[in-house]
């Protein structure tokens, strides 16, 4: 992570996100703006190929605020989240999807809810029963407690990734493929607190879902095990005293 801190990074994996950029790059400045914070907002592109970068370009290069960057080959969301994560300069950093699912306008209530935590994640229950088809609500839900229960959790909702935390909760985080399912997890092991607050859920306008049931429970089963086993295994220490 770099240097020049600011108050606020905004921190987007996109990958053929094309029909909702301009739309979500407007929400998230009239939900922050108001805040009266130092702020940025970096979107990284995971070789999208809708044309979704050249937009990028253009939004970035009229609003100084947004910083836009590509990375060199199709890596995935994990990769890409901690891409900008990695490029953030915020003090708190704020992580959501790109796909106007996650409402900019729940940002004010994240970053509210940090004075009782260290991250603050958004939880999508009670939203998803009023406008989710019954497969990804089975689907959401059937993941979230195979997870819970293989990992000793209590996250109601470990798939959304509309979170905010301090940059301090990641500093020692060791990312992996699939690791955005789990971050609640990796920053409790690092000794931080996290709680859930509930958050709007929309359905997508435009662009194409890349996830299913499938992605959902069984791609991540593997991650899931290994989650399991680094909580085992993890070593927690704190120094008392120092001589010389």
């Amino acid at each position: 992570m770099t240097a020049n801190a600011t108050d606020i990074s905004i921190v987007l994996p996109c990958h053929n996100e094309l029909a909702n950029l301009r739309q979500l790059i407007e929400a998230i400045f009239a939900a922050v703006e108001p805040l009266s914070v130092e702020y940025e907002i970096i979107l990284t592109d995971d070789c999208s190929d809708d044309g979704s970068w050249d937009t990028l370009r253009e939004l970035a290069t009229a609003q100084p605020r947004l910083r836009a960057q590509r990375l060199a080959t199709r890596s995935g969301q994990s990769a890409a989240l901690w891409a900008g994560i990695r490029a953030a300069r915020g003090r708190v950093i704020v992580t959501l999807d790109a796909d106007l699912q996650n409402d900019p306008a729940d940002i004010p209530k994240l970053l509210a809810a940090l004075k009782q935590a260290d991250c603050v994640c958004g939880t999508r229950v009670e939203a998803r029963r009023q406008g989710d088809t019954w497969v990804r609500i089975a689907s959401s839900r059937i993941a979230n407690r195979v997870r819970n229960k293989l990992s000793a959790e209590t996250i109601s909702d470990a798939g959304c990734c509309f979170r905010a935390f301090r940059r301090e909760c990641v500093a020692e985080v060791k990312f992996f493929r699939g690791a955005h399912r789990f971050l609640p997890t990796l920053i409790k092991m690092e000794g931080f607190s996290v709680v859930e607050v509930a958050i709007h859920h929309h359905p997508r306008a435009g662009g194409k879902t890349h996830y299913g049931i499938g992605n959902r429970l069984f791609a991540s089963f593997a991650d899931l095990l290994a989650v399991r086993w680094m909580k085992k295994r993890h070593i927690r220490f704190q120094v008392t005293e120092r001589i010389n």
